[in-house]
């Protein structure tokens, strides 16, 4: 039996991912007679003088055609005599980014490709974080264009310099580069003479050769999709086996309830088999009566958790901005739940990696955040079980899917979410946050200097290099009512807003600016105005970024 290799296209509008695999179909001799005689009669009322236009075997939809560009997702199915595979052709332009998501996650391999003239550009970097948010571990990248820049050698080491950066930057494990003319078939099936210099493999032939080692997953899971009951006399779990191998007689536990119970038969198909192993879907058979669900996991050999807290990374794809605080339909494994954005921890800049704080997110950016779930849920970070970490948020309302993302770890209590905490009463506060104003990008970062929670008792870093406070003041935090007083350096309390007095000290806001509060008056007006909105004229009045806070020159 061959072995089936699924892969990925994306790079650029205009890179020529259509039409580097229309190439492949036709040299390969692997499109009927009658779909290559259309081709080559389309082609001669084509832009290209009467030439074949490879891209037309892939760009199906009339909108792609008129725009030259690839919209939807195509996907292709081939066999050669080495190797079956799908490949799913994937938009370039950057308002697309969702559809280009969705054929990463099915994939093996990535091919990117990068336009020999303009070299590696910010949607080669989205690309590449993505298929890497994705699970995807091999690389290639073809350089195309060739033909257009005169087959030159030095072009493509450039090129290559630019990529081995972003290999290291994102910890890519396996890359290869490969310079291609798609258009006229350079290194595409076979290698070309134009690129004496070049010592690899054409694309085709490396395609067909590479071996994918998956990480194999430890232990035997199976996310529970449906309860069957056909009669009285069987209560059948089905499901996918996600990884290992089970046996009848076997002890499996179920999350979440926790409780235990021995495996009494197993049906794949209409048989009934002693051991099931992964990839197989099953009807397990429990030897007693235990709460299971859709949405409930059983697992053995094998530490699995439930948490109602994980740090995620997203990849945001709403035409609404993601903020802290909305609610969401989350799909994790087979379970369904409302989750709620606690916290953008940062987002990444997809040109050059940096972290950045964020109040919300845009469509197509990345950000690391936190979720709370409305229950516990059978959860794992995505590197160890790609199941159970790998999800997707619905809008309550549109029912539109408005992120994918990967599950980093599952949290434990609120030392992850608040940095002020009292008993119940607890607080956000990014009073400790850096200001820099990059001298090479030309932009003012909020940098996050720790996720330390403080306590009544607690010393708190008064001096940084963007902020100097006093000794005595107090603190607002406006977005959970929560006030905390400062005295001589430490945390002398942590109360809720609305038994909070005015103590005649200077009083900050949990970003560290200073609130323009200088009297009882000025008190009772701000209390006031937190009923209203808070537009600018607002932010006029009562905040003063520059008392305590400055902005210092740094090269991040």
């Amino acid at each position: 039996m061959k072995s089936l290799l699924k892969f990925i296209t994306c790079g650029s509008v205009d890179d020529g991912k259509s039409t580097l695999i229309g190439h492949i179909l036709y040299d390969s001799k692997l499109l009927y007679a009658d779909q290559k005689e259309a081709l080559e009669l389309e082609s001669k009322v084509g832009s290209r003088g009467g030439a074949i236009d490879y891209s037309l075997l892939l760009d199906g939809l009339m909108a792609e055609r008129e725009q030259g560009i690839t919209i939807d997702v195509a996907y292709r199915y081939f066999t050669t005599d080495n190797r079956s595979f799908i490949v799913a052709d994937t938009p370039g332009h950057e308002e697309y980014t969702r559809n280009m998501a969705v054929g990463a996650s099915f994939a093996d391999l990535a091919i990117i490709l990068v336009d020999a003239k303009q070299g590696v550009l910010v949607q080669t970097r989205r690309h590449a974080r993505i298929c890497k948010l994705m699970g995807i571990e091999y690389f290639v990248f073809a350089i195309n264009k060739m033909d257009l820049v005169g087959y030159d050698e030095n072009r493509f080491r450039t090129i290559e310099k630019e990529i081995l950066t972003l290999q290291e930057e994102l910890g890519l494990a396996n890359i290869v580069l490969i310079p291609v003319s798609a258009t006229e078939g350079d290194n595409i099936t076979t290698l070309s003479q134009n690129t004496p210099w070049y010592a690899g493999q054409a694309l085709l032939p490396y395609l067909e050769n590479v071996d994918i080692a998956t990480k194999g997953e430890v232990g035997f899971y199976m996310p529970v999709q449906r309860v069957s009951r056909p009669d009285h006399t069987f209560r059948g779990f089905q499901g996918q086996i996600e990884s290992g191998s089970i046996r009848v007689g076997d002890r499996v536990t179920i999350l979440p309830s926790g409780e235990q119970a021995e495996v009494k038969s197993i049906i794949v198909g209409f048989d009934a088999v002693t051991e099931a192993y992964a990839n197989q879907p099953v009807s397990i058979q429990l030897n007693r009566e235990v709460d299971v669900s859709r949405g409930c996991v059983l697992y053995k050999d094998i530490d699995l958790y439930v948490s109602a807290k994980i740090d995620t990374n997203v990849l945001w794809m709403d035409d609404s901005p993601l903020v802290e605080g909305r609610e969401y339909i989350a799909m994790i494994g087979t379970k369904t739940v409302s989750a709620i954005i606690s916290k953008i921890r940062y987002k990444i800049d997809v040109n050059s990696g940096e972290l950045l704080q964020a109040d919300e997110l845009s469509k197509n950016e990345i950000a690391h955040v936190v979720l709370s779930l409305q229950e516990p849920v059978a959860v794992d970070s995505f590197v160890e079980h790609k199941t159970l970490g790998e999800f997707i948020l619905i809008d309550r309302v549109s029912h539109m899917t408005s992120a994918c993302g990967t599950i980093v770890k599952r949290l434990d209590g609120d030392k992850e979410l608040y940095t002020f905490v009292n008993g119940t009463i607890k607080a956000r506060g990014d009073i400790f946050e850096e200001f820099f104003y990059d001298i090479e990008g030309f932009t003012v970062n909020k940098v996050q200097s720790n996720d330390y929670v403080y306590r009544v008792g607690d010393n708190i870093p008064v001096h940084g290099e963007s902020y100097d406070y006093p000794a005595d003041f107090d603190i607002i935090v406006i977005r959970d009512k929560v006030a905390i007083s400062i005295r001589n350096e430490q945390i002398a309390n942590i109360i809720a807003l609305r038994d909070y007095q005015y103590s005649e000290l200077p009083i900050l806001n949990g970003r560290g600016f200073a609130l323009a509060i200088h009297n009882e008056t000025d008190s009772e007006d701000f209390y006031q105005s937190l009923d209203t909105s808070f537009t600018e004229d607002w932010y006029d009045k009562w905040v003063d970024f520059g008392v305590y806070r400055r902005i210092v020159f740094k090269k991040l």
